[in-house]
């Protein structure tokens, strides 16, 4: 026995589960600039599951043909609205996360270079992306 797709109660759930994305992507932001990687992690894997719920969901929506059927005759107008605007949030919160995250790993290799460079200048070498690394000091081999 199979039940009836709800295309308006799938709808509805897309977006709650749209708005729970949003608000991951804030935490994550929030964790990104504590710079924690154990809460990282940790909601890294919630961020993944909910969205492949959410991609299961979308996929049954896609192929359901009354949702089709009702969506070209307009019932769910203003649902698809609200799922649009919180999805043009959930890029723009995590856009924001990605130039966290290029801020740090700048903020790290200025660091590692430094690092290197104040360790011992004649062991500094590059490698063949142009980026600084330890020479071979322990063989006593420099650059």
């Amino acid at each position: 026995m199979t039940t009836e797709f709800d295309g308006k109660q799938a709808l509805e759930q897309q977006l709650h589960q749209l708005q729970q994305l949003l608000l991951i992507l804030e935490q994550e932001k929030d964790i990104l600039i504590k710079s924690d990687p154990d809460q990282l992690t940790n909601i890294g894997l919630v961020k993944n599951e909910l969205l492949l719920s959410i991609q299961t969901l979308d996929k049954q929506i896609e192929q359901s043909v009354k949702f089709r059927q009702g969506k070209a005759q307009g019932l769910f107008d203003e649902t698809l609205a609200q799922i649009e605007a919180c999805l043009l949030k959930c890029k723009d919160q995590n856009q924001i996360n990605g130039q966290i995250i290029e801020h740090s790993q700048l903020a790290v290799e200025r660091m590692k270079t430094s690092l290197l460079q104040n360790h011992n200048k004649s062991s500094l070498t590059y490698d063949n992306k142009g980026k600084t690394s330890g020479g071979l000091s322990s063989l006593d081999v420099k650059a």
